[in-house]
């Protein structure tokens, strides 16, 4: 039961990861003008990456109560995202030095904020290009389990819909009012302000690393700020991805609003509480950019559309059994999100003028190299950040235990960390 389960999120995964490797193979398989006139409609890179961002906030809460700790929830979780991360860095910068792939110009001229954004994930938020483009979304989820963290930290996960409606109001409600980059639009603020972060961002690990409460709370209020990134500061080059920092926030709303569904469906928050919140985050979503600018209404509507309803034919279909390759997409999606953009640089390079055979060789190669980034790279290093956790809980003290304290908008309810523990 347990894997039956989590296979629906694995195939979820894999199809959104499928989905934004197919999208940016596009432009070279069937013309960049084609490509661009389904863009107009269709955003299927959006499309993708906010399924992605829907699991990942429906997934992070229920590795926070499996867990049991905010340590091992942090072990878990840097020891799952980084070392994928760093293969990728390490292939891109190889790249660039073949000539086969080019670095943005942020990574040669904000040299420093590039690698303390890189480091801490941020670089998004900093207004700086990853080393691979897709490395932008880390920046959210990044932001999103720093806050979350502080939420559990202060044992205010139950206000996770609060956090949902109240940032997708904001989006609605003055989001065109909301600064662009009030923290790193000069060369010089964005050297500050990635230092500032990094060093922040170790105290708090090392905060929760020790497992003192005091430490962990104080860590947690530093995780709540990093809201005001995507929420000051979302735009500020024209080098973010977002748009503006009413995009951002959209962002991190999607991604509490797949924490909503958790909640929902563990009955853990009422249940007109929560449709009213996911209404509220699709109507941001949909309609976020047009506020901005009049522009993007179809284009967004039709994407927030797609996504609500395959989150919701996933979920109901959860209890079924999940087509292999889907499932095995969804296990290997991470390196296929990472490096998928690395492979097609190298077959465009080596096929270059020959689109169909482009295309052929990357369907054949992506997966290839993902299922030995994960066999080789990702699997060791969970592996080891499990004998690390093993390692602190011996030699440090007791962590304090996360637990589900009650029901969100509601009383306390039977939505205790044992009953989790059984749905994963």
């Amino acid at each position: 039961m347990i894997r039956i389960r989590l296979a629906w999120l694995d195939a979820l995964r894999g199809y959104a990861a499928a989905v934004v490797a197919l999208f940016h193979l596009s432009p070279t398989l069937i013309g960049l003008d084609r490509h661009l006139a389904i863009y107009r409609h269709f955003d299927f890179g959006r499309y993708g990456v906010l399924l992605f961002f829907l699991v990942s906030g429906y997934v992070i809460p229920m590795s926070l109560e499996r867990h049991g700790s905010l340590r091992r929830f942090w072990i878990g979780r840097i020891f799952r995202i980084y070392p994928g991360y760093l293969l990728a860095v390490a292939i891109g910068l190889l790249l660039a030095a073949t000539g086969w792939q080019r670095l943005h110009d942020t990574l040669r001229t904000n040299t420093l904020a590039s690698l303390l954004g890189h480091a801490t994930m941020l670089q998004d938020l900093l207004g700086l290009r990853g080393v691979v483009r897709p490395f932008w979304t880390l920046t959210y989820e990044m932001v999103f389990y720093l806050i979350v963290a502080g939420l559990f930290a202060w044992r205010r996960q139950r206000d996770s819909a609060w956090w949902a409606g109240g940032l997708a109001l904001v989006v609605l409600s003055i989001g065109p009012l909301l600064p662009s980059g009030l923290f790193a639009s000069g060369p010089d603020d964005r050297r500050l302000t990635s230092a500032a972060l990094a060093v922040l961002l170790a105290a708090s690990l090392i905060a929760y690393l020790s497992g003192r409460h005091a430490a962990a709370r104080a860590a947690g209020l530093i995780g709540l700020a990093a809201i005001l990134l995507p929420l000051l500061n979302g735009q500020p080059t024209r080098y973010a991805t977002p748009g503006s920092s009413s995009g951002a926030i959209v962002l991190v709303a999607v991604l509490f609003a797949g924490t909503v569904i958790y909640r929902l469906q563990h009955r853990q928050l009422r249940p007109l509480l929560g449709a009213l919140v996911l209404a509220l985050v699709l109507t941001a979503l949909g309609i976020n950019q047009w506020l901005l600018d009049g522009t993007q209404l179809v284009r967004n509507c039709t994407v927030a559309a797609a996504v609500a309803g395959t989150f919701a034919i996933a979920f109901l279909l959860r209890n079924r059994t999940v087509p292999g390759l889907l499932s095995w997409l969804g296990v290997v999606s991470y390196s296929v999100y990472l490096l998928h953009m690395p492979v097609l640089s190298v077959v465009s390079h080596l096929l270059r003028g020959h689109p169909t055979a482009i295309g052929a060789a990357f369907l054949v190669a992506t997966p290839a190299v993902a299922w030995a980034a994960y066999h080789l790279v990702e699997r060791p290093g969970q592996e080891l950040g499990r004998r690390v956790q093993k390692y602190l809980d011996t030699r440090l003290r007791q962590d304090t235990p996360v637990t589900v304290t009650a029901t969100e908008g509601g009383t306390p309810s039977t939505g205790s960390f044992g009953m989790q523990r059984e749905s994963v």
